[in-house]
């Protein structure tokens, strides 16, 4: 029986952030479950790109449907987690069920890949990240050292079972120690 994977997001989600996972989880043989908010849907995704402004650029991307909603998603089942990063982490830590599910992966020593802004959906469960090390994109430092994390500046970051990585160029990477710890 494959591994099982699961990816929590929404709308907004950056594509390359969600859609590289995704498929490579899958061409490694793993099972993967996109988990929605509310429930299953098409979820909009936004490109972000570093072009030459200060921050980085969105416009709208591909769209990739979600599996299950939060409610429906039993962590125990799941060997590994993935928070994309864009716009997507910021709402769905708001979700009730949310931190029920994040925080299972933290106390079973599980497999934790984020990217980019998905450091921002971890200050929900501060107690969890607490004196852990991660990278993200830089402008979110401040929630990262505010839920008492220790930002570490450099792409690409791994303690123990977070790995982190600051954006979407870091996706090779990530992907390696993701899968090499999902394996294991």
């Amino acid at each position: 029986m494959a591994k099982k994977v699961l990816i929590l997001t929404g709308d907004a989600v950056e594509a390359l952030e969600a859609y590289y996972p995704y498929y490579r989880c899958l061409e490694e043989g793993l099972e993967v479950t996109i988990a929605s908010p509310t429930d299953k849907k098409v979820l909009h995704t936004v490109v972000h790109d570093f072009e030459d402004w200060q921050t980085f650029t969105e416009k709208r991307g591909y769209q990739i449907e979600a599996h299950a909603s939060f409610e429906e998603i039993d962590p125990q089942e799941y060997a590994a987690l993935i928070i994309p990063g864009g716009r997507a982490p910021e709402h769905i830590r708001l979700h009730k069920d949310f931190a029920r599910i994040a925080r299972h992966f933290f106390q079973h020593d599980k497999p934790i890949m984020i990217l980019c802004h998905a450091s921002v959906a971890l200050t929900v469960i501060a107690d969890e990240i607490k004196g852990r090390e991660m990278t993200a994109y830089f402008a979110c430092r401040p929630e990262v050292e505010a839920a008492g994390a220790k930002y570490i500046e450099t792409r690409f970051h791994v303690d123990r079972n977070l790995i982190s990585g600051h954006a979407w160029n870091d996706l090779p990477a990530l992907m390696k120690e993701f899968i090499k710890q999902v394996n294991a």
